[in-house]
């Protein structure tokens, strides 16, 4: 049997820049190394993915914790190579989505518990801004059960929250009813490469013991930006002839520009056409 401690120190170190003790009699470790060699797939081989497969992994996913039962979460398969290039065309910054076998979108379902009351002959007081958001988690943990399943069958997958940039035209191409959005999508496929490790912020800065505390925030994401970026490099940076040229360009500056400019500003009125309320 495999020594899957060294493999998760690794992993870990590249990851965080942490030695974290690893008992290696410890239940599991198999699937814990997995997860913390957890690799985004951006390029597939040209290879069909069953459809039975699918089914599982569907299943999989929607094994997951559901608040209250709810079950408020859906998945949505497209394998239609015109509406996956259709898709494509919304997001050219993103070539290798027009690649992958299959794409997913998984969606927030506010519609069936109104749906289900209804059909009981009970009220539903409930109709505000937690319907949203409980339908909204349950889809983003289904999501990541999908791809810890997809991962564990050797599937490469790639998340693509940049859909709700198109939330009203994804919602049309699916017709998508009323207190359904997408949340996001994502490219399934047989990776063509093995992908890298993307490096976190450390623990220290994300893992919190008995309360809140960001007292050395700036030094931390400093000494953050410059152990991602001797490994991790930006190929180029965002809007230069904006913000000109930094001879040091770190994860920090590429997310203070990219969120430097309005982003998803109608997307508070597409969910409200969609009649969820947010108040």
């Amino acid at each position: 049997m495999p020594d899957f401690a060294p493999l998760i120190k690794a992993a870990l170190l590249e990851r965080f820049a942490e030695q974290l003790e690893i008992d290696a009699d410890l239940a599991g470790l198999d699937e814990i190394a997995r997860i913390c060699a957890h690799r985004v797939h951006r390029r597939y081989l040209a290879r069909e993915i069953s459809p039975h497969l699918v089914r599982l992994l569907c299943a999989c996913a929607l094994s997951a914790p559901s608040k209250s039962d709810l079950q408020q979460a859906d998945i949505l398969v497209v394998r239609e190579r015109s509406k996956i290039g259709a898709i494509a065309d919304l997001l050219p910054e993103m070539p290798w989505l027009r690649e992958a076998p299959a794409f997913l979108v998984f969606l927030a379902n506010g519609r069936r518990l109104p749906k289900i009351c209804q059909m009981r002959d009970k009220p539903f007081p409930n109709d505000h801004l937690d319907l949203l958001f409980n339908a909204t988690v349950d889809a983003a943990i289904v999501m990541t059960t999908f791809l810890r399943a997809a991962e564990a069958v050797g599937l490469g997958c790639c998340p693509i929250s940049v859909i709700r940039d198109h939330a009203a035209i994804v919602s049309e191409m699916f017709a998508l009813p009323e207190k359904v959005i997408p949340v996001a999508g994502m490219c399934l496929g047989w990776p063509a490469e093995e992908g890298r490790i993307t490096p976190r912020l450390s623990l220290g800065t994300t893992v919190h013991e008995e309360r809140f505390a960001d007292n050395n925030i700036d030094a931390a994401i400093d000494a953050y930006d410059h152990r991602r970026a001797a490994t991790r490099p930006y190929r180029g940076q965002r809007e230069p002839e904006r913000f000109g040229r930094n001879e040091f360009y770190g994860w920090s500056e590429d997310k203070a520009r990219q969120y430097a400019v309005p982003l998803r500003a109608d997307f508070g009125a597409f969910v409200r056409s969609k009649n969820f309320r947010l108040d």
